[in-house]
């Protein structure tokens, strides 16, 4: 996991960035979804309940490994009602945060539901993080954090760690351990793409003795990097 000091949250006017990608926010009502993201990417807890109706859209800009990472998050309403509206969210989306409330045991008991919404709506490919929020109300704990982490391992979840919107606790955290593993595979996707791209003319060259057709044989590496969902600008 990353230290504070192996990240850097970058202005909001910040424009320039080597990768781009989307991610979902996820859970039952209630849980504090609206407010861990308000609360990394504005800075701004609200101590009251305001439902979510749809869907809210944030960036969170940040440096991590000498790269610039822009998230665009797209923050989902709870409400059973509503939950049909954000299947085509998930579609693109490059990573999943299942939220769930360590005051709220039935908000645990349903991380089941959404875990199957995400892997029936999304790429078999997207990563997932939990994590239990309101980390502040350890008094009212329904949910122990050895239960929270046995869900993780039984279903190969990424990540998982606690968070308090309202202290700030791992919030930020939450979305550079994100942009980081988002690089990351970025990365290896683009390496990967190298190495095709040189095999391939080497197999071309072996077999025609030369390289007149490579161009059309092959696509390009720029075009190969916009396929990705973490596009490099």
């Amino acid at each position: 996991m990353l230290n504070e000091n192996d990240y850097t949250v970058l202005p909001e006017d910040y424009t320039q960035f080597d990768c781009t990608s989307k991610i979902i926010v996820v859970g039952n009502s209630g849980v504090g979804k609206s407010c861990i993201t308000k609360k990394a990417t504005k800075n701004v807890f609200e101590n009251y309940y305001s439902a979510t109706i749809g869907f809210e859209y944030y960036t969170f800009k940040v440096k991590v490994k000498n790269k610039d990472v822009r998230l665009q998050i797209w923050d989902t309403c709870g409400q059973e009602t509503y939950r049909s509206l954000i299947h085509g969210f998930y579609r693109n989306s490059s990573l999943a945060i299942l939220v769930y409330s360590i005051d709220n045991l039935k908000s645990f008991e349903d991380l089941g539901i959404w875990l199957n919404d995400i892997k029936t709506n999304s790429s078999p490919d997207i990563k997932i993080f939990l994590i239990g929020n309101k980390n502040d109300l350890n008094a009212e704990r329904e949910v122990p954090t050895e239960k929270a982490k046995q869900f993780k391992e039984e279903n190969d979840i990424v990540l998982f760690m606690e968070s308090s919107a309202k202290t700030g606790y791992n919030v930020q955290k939450i979305f550079a351990e994100a942009a980081n593993l988002i690089l990351e595979e970025h990365i290896k996707l683009i390496k990967l793409q190298e190495l095709s791209l040189s095999y391939g003319k080497e197999t071309d060259n072996s077999t025609n003795g030369k390289n007149e057709n490579n161009d059309n044989s092959s696509v390009s590496l720029s075009t190969r990097r916009k396929q990705s969902k973490c596009c490099a600008k």
